[in-house]
């Protein structure tokens, strides 16, 4: 099977799965995105958003978190991982969303990074979802299932992960940025509910007939 074979069938399946996948992380703006994102980090979308209801309530606006202190933000998060750094963050954020930006989301990944707490995943997600650019944002889930499923070949990091799923969608796909958006939601979610870390679904899978991982199993 040819890359462009494979790079067809896996956008051709993956929209029977997930046609419409967005993020789950629940936000109604996109300073809640950004606050959302960073308190994804190494924690479940689930336990995010059963703590920011009550975060977004105390705290709705970029001031208001810039007016808390980590040790007043604390107590909303600390259910989360690592709560006493992400408190920091948050507050540092906010800050300098409140001082440099006039309290809103920048719009490019350069100047997303300069917040605390953002690195380039989540610059990535923030530019894709919020501002429909054309990013690949690259979390464990679409590091692993896009290895396993040979829609990247001996990328060691996250970094080469997304530089190769970019170039080969808009060398094969005919959607090219509307696919890049879409494809890093249903990645996440195909990791996230069928290709898992340690046991992986495949007979559950429509892509087996595209995967290079299933392949190997079936002619072990």
């Amino acid at each position: 099977m040819t890359k462009q074979e494979r790079y067809t069938l896996a956008l051709e399946n993956l929209n029977v799965m997930f046609p419409n996948a967005t993020t789950e992380l629940e936000n109604s703006n996109p300073f809640q995105l950004l606050v959302a994102v960073i308190l994804s980090a190494q924690c479940t979308d689930k336990r995010v958003n059963m703590i920011t209801p009550a975060l977004f309530e105390k705290y709705p606006t970029p001031l208001d978190l810039a007016k808390a202190t980590p040790e007043e933000i604390f107590p909303y998060i600390q259910s989360i991982s690592y709560p006493n750094s992400k408190a920091k963050y948050l507050n540092n954020m906010a800050k300098r969303l409140v001082e440099v930006y006039d309290s809103q989301v920048p719009d490019n990944v350069e100047d997303l990074q300069t917040l605390q707490g953002v690195g380039r995943k989540t610059a990535n997600v923030i530019a894709s979802i919020v501002f429909h650019q054309a990013k690949m944002p690259v979390d464990t889930h679409v590091h692993r299932v896009s290895a396993r499923i040979g829609l990247t070949y001996q990328a060691k990091n996250v970094r080469q992960t997304e530089e190769q799923l970019m170039k080969n969608i808009n060398l094969f796909s005919s959607q090219k940025e509307d696919d890049i958006a879409l494809l890093h939601h249903q990645l996440i979610l195909l990791g996230r509910y069928v290709c898992k870390a340690r046991k992986p679904e495949c007979e559950e899978c429509k892509l087996k007939n595209c995967c290079k991982y299933y392949t190997s199993k079936q002619n072990k």
